[in-house]
């Protein structure tokens, strides 16, 4: 996969907004890997802020929506991991701005 399309996907998935933080996925770290096969696959590894998040279906949804914008993806398999660990760290420093934390 292509430096490029990495961005792209990145980009689409800047559209996808945690609604508990009101910040999207990528800046908040949440976005592990995405990967684009010669099928058009999009894989995408990711993770929720918390475990019991009961947002998990509807952000899964809007990432799988995002993606499907995309002309060269075809099919999204998005896969939630719990490893490593979300934290605070993982944020962008935008996000951290955004949400009043140094």
């Amino acid at each position: 996969m292509s430096e490029d399309m990495k961005e792209s996907m990145l980009g689409a998935l800047e559209n996808v907004i945690d609604p508990e933080l009101g910040i999207d996925i990528v800046n908040l770290g949440l976005v592990y890997e995405v990967d684009l096969d010669e099928e058009g696959l999009a894989t995408v590894t990711m993770t929720l802020t918390s475990m019991g998040c009961p947002l998990g279906p509807v952000i899964v949804d809007q990432v799988n929506t995002a993606l499907g914008e995309l002309p060269e993806v075809k099919k999204v398999d998005v896969n939630i991991v719990w490893q490593p660990t979300w934290s605070k760290d993982m944020m962008s420093r935008y996000a951290k701005m955004a949400l009043g934390i140094r």
